[in-house]
């Protein structure tokens, strides 16, 4: 009985009922400061990872930046119902590239795409990993500002590769065809072309729209990917016990329209590529961190 009463010596009078009335509180993981890097990824590391994100994620989406890139151009400086309209929503214009370029057709562009996602993204997240190295991300706002730094550079050097991606992803037969048919060959027929015509210059044209809107994106993507990510890791075992205790408990309180709070907000400004390449970025990263030997 001694031995009992001494292993239970923070409690007189009687042992803990249960864990909850331990009077020290549970051992959790270290806190990692809000926006630093998950696990120390090099910034040059990060640039190989940013790009193979935005590629993988640039195959599964380019097929929308097809039917996108045909809408935005259907039209382009004439008065509303003066012009023919092959293109008329999301499903219909699929199914009109399908039936003039085949299949093949939804992924007109993909070379030059992947191309712009590999410079931009890789560009991008090598900067935004710079600026956590650097601690500058822990300031307040200093997520945003890196993010819209990081985009504005990234949008920057990708520039030339976008210009030649819609060029090619506009290219189809004269009845459905619209906008300007600059009628390239492939990628490098159509960087020798442009530049040939406009010079060096011509490769940045529309640079000064992509900067701000891409700057922009990348501020709000990589903020938002942040803090949620932070929050999430937070808050893990305070509010729910996992992904699907999560949608049993808000489906059960605040009725099955409660998993959709705020969906049309989010999906304003995120679409499925963002959504693709900051997952594909996280895990890739994931993969280089368990790969490293441990250290000393």
């Amino acid at each position: 009985m001694a031995a009992g009463a001494g292993a239970f010596a923070p409690f007189p009078g009687h042992p803990p009922a249960s864990l909850h009335e331990f009077p020290y509180p549970p051992q959790t993981r270290p806190r990692v400061a809000r926006g630093s890097p998950t696990g120390g990824v090099p910034p040059a590391i990060d640039l190989v990872l940013g790009a193979a994100a935005g590629c993988l994620a640039c195959v599964l989406t380019n097929p929308l930046e097809v039917v996108k890139t045909r809408l935005q151009l259907q039209g382009e400086l004439q008065p509303p119902g003066t012009y023919p309209r092959p293109y008329r929503g999301v499903l219909r214009a699929v199914g009109a590239v399908c039936r003039a370029d085949g299949l093949r057709g939804l992924q007109k562009g993909l070379a030059a795409g992947l191309l712009y996602q590999g410079l931009m993204n890789g560009v991008r997240f090598y900067c935004y990993s710079h600026a956590e190295d650097a601690g500058w991300t822990g300031y307040p706002g200093g997520t945003v500002a890196a993010g819209a730094v990081a985009g504005a550079v990234g949008a920057f050097v990708g520039s030339p590769a976008y210009l030649v991606k819609t060029h090619l992803q506009a290219q189809t037969l004269a009845a459905v065809a619209v906008g300007h048919q600059h009628n390239h060959e492939n990628i490098s027929g159509a960087f020798k072309s442009i530049y040939q015509q406009h010079g060096v210059a011509g490769l940045w044209r529309g640079v000064t729209g992509a900067v701000p809107r891409v700057a922009v994106g990348s501020a709000t993507q990589l903020a938002t990917f942040a803090s949620a990510k932070d929050w999430v890791c937070e808050h893990q075992g305070k509010l729910y016990r996992g992904f699907l205790d999560c949608i049993l408990q808000i489906s059960s309180k605040e009725g099955l329209l409660g998993l959709y709070k705020g969906i049309g907000a989010v999906y304003l400004r995120l679409g499925p590529h963002t959504v693709l390449s900051l997952f594909f970025w996280d895990e890739l990263r994931k993969m280089v961190q368990h790969q490293e030997p441990p250290g000393p």
